[in-house]
């Protein structure tokens, strides 16, 4: 007997809980960000450059979903509010995971709030969790193929970077057939080449987020 009733049974119970997250959320006034990528892609590197730029113009917070709370005692080192959603080896968060965990932060006292996701470019695309946005960081080394081998990840993107542009020069990476490979599943997608270790791309794809914040700091007020 086919087992597709049963999955749609679950992604429906966690869409709803989904929800019920971004109805808390939009409580607090805070925008959401649900940040994907392969292991290594640079997450963590993407938050860390996000809090280093905007931290004295917002509050921000990060949850990260992992077994070991490593990528956020850098954070905690700054005064930023973490909190370790552990995953149990799973390969993904869900909204279930994300809503046990919210009463850990004073979801009040934030502007933003960073949820980085399990390093996987499959089974966090079929799991909401609420978020206002998903970040989705592709990366040079991981090749120019990946949106024709995840589709499903690129094509939930509402914002995707390119991470460690600074490679492309000594790699086989055909921007090209990326983008073609994006557009085609998400047109018209806020895309921004970076590189978090010189800082390329990244003015633009701050003032992007700078400008999602004052959308939502202005509907709060």
């Amino acid at each position: 007997m086919p087992n597709i009733p049963v999955v749609e049974t679950i992604l429906n119970v966690n869409d709803q809980l989904a929800e019920k997250n971004r109805a808390i959320f939009d409580r607090a006034g805070l925008l959401a960000l649900n940040v994907m990528a392969s292991p290594g892609g640079g997450k963590t590197s993407v938050i860390a450059r996000i809090i280093d730029t905007l931290r004295d113009e917002v509050r921000i917070g990060v949850m990260d979903g992992d077994i070991v709370a490593l990528d956020l005692e850098s954070f905690a080192a700054q005064g930023i509010p973490v909190s370790l959603i552990n995953t149990g080896g799973n390969c993904h968060l869900d909204a279930n995971m994300v809503h046990s965990a919210l009463p850990t932060m004073d979801l009040d006292a934030l502007d933003l709030l960073i949820i980085e996701n399990v390093g996987n470019l499959i089974c966090p695309a079929a799991f909401k969790l609420g978020s206002h946005l998903n970040v989705v960081i592709a990366s040079v080394p991981e090749g120019s193929d990946k949106p024709y081998k995840y589709p499903a990840m690129f094509r939930g993107a509402d914002v995707l970077l390119l991470n460690k542009m600074d490679l492309a020069a000594y790699m086989d990476f055909d921007v090209d057939y990326f983008r073609h490979g994006v557009e085609v599943l998400n047109p018209g997608v806020a895309f921004f080449p970076v590189s978090c270790r010189t800082g390329e791309g990244l003015d633009a794809w701050h003032a992007w987020l700078r400008a999602r914040l004052a959308e939502k700091i202005q509907a709060r007020a």
